[in-house]
Formats: C-alpha cells, structure tokens, sequence
C-alpha cells in the first residue's frame, strides 16, 4: 500500500483537503480509505489535488468569516455556572468543558459548539471568575467569562432583603 495519500476531507491532527500526507499503513487501510477521507495519492490524485486546494481556499474564507461573527457573539460575555458546595466552601465535582458547552448553548440556542471548540486544560474547581477561551475553525479564538457560584448564594441575598 502507498505511504502518501490525498485527504478529500479535512482530518484533524493530519491535514486539511487537498494535502498529500504520509500516514501509517493501519491508520490508512483501517480508517481513512473506508470512511472516504483520501484516496491514495496516484497521477490522477495529483491532478485532483489542484480542485480539491481551490474547494479549501473557498471553503476558508466563508468558515472564516462564520467563525468571526461567532466569535463577536460571545466575545466578553459573562456567563454564570451555578454548583452545589459543602459547608468548608469545596465545591462537589467541577466545571468541564461539557459543562461550558451546555451553558453557552442556554446563552444562545442559536450557537453551535462541541467540546473540543473550548480551551480548558483542566476543570474548574474552585469558585470565583475565569477567563475561558473558545477556538473555531481558521483559528479564530474568542474569549469569555465564566462566573462559577454557589447555589446558596444565590438564595442568601434575597432571604437577607427580605
């Protein structure tokens, strides 16, 4: 089997469409040839490479221009998360990026996000603000906050007024 293929669709962490890549015989034989992400890379697939940049280079320009107006959307906005908490102030679990997504698409019904749009290296334990940052696709990156609070703060300041 051939070493270099041509990607027809773009594959994350390999390339993007119209890319001749090198890719381990397994990986080529078992998942990129069946699910149709390339071809392998023969004269006929060098003549097709040359449609399949042209297809890419359209096909970034609009993805770009989605992804900034997305990004304008959530750019510094405050969103608040609301957890359970024990008696020393520790919170109960954490705040993934599961957890972002869900309330970003509360925010904004609107808005279509995954998991692997948000920037977060590891959960949010603790109460308070965090800056959050999302990425989409062309690399445009947009920031917001995140207001993690306790449950029962939010009921103490209507039973103080009251």
């Amino acid at each position: 089997m051939a070493n270099k293929l041509l990607l027809i669709e773009d594959v994350e962490g390999l390339g993007r469409k119209g890319d001749i890549v090198g890719a381990k015989p397994g990986y080529a034989r078992n998942f990129l040839l069946p699910q149709g992400l390339a071809i392998i890379a023969d004269k006929q697939a060098i003549r097709l490479q040359v449609r399949l940049q042209q297809e890419r280079q359209q096909r970034a320009a609009v993805d770009k221009t989605e992804s900034e107006q997305l990004a304008a959307r959530i750019q510094d906005q405050t969103l608040v998360a609301i957890v359970k908490i024990d008696h020393e102030g520790h919170m109960y679990g954490s705040v993934s990026s599961t957890d972002i997504v869900h309330l970003l698409q509360q925010h904004d019904a609107a808005l279509v996000f995954e998991r692997r749009n948000v920037l977060l290296p590891h959960p949010i334990k603790q109460v308070g603000t965090t800056t959050v940052k999302l990425r989409f696709k062309e690399g445009v990156i947009a920031s917001f906050n995140l207001k993690v609070t306790p449950e029962d703060q939010e009921a103490a300041p209507a039973t103080a007024e009251a």
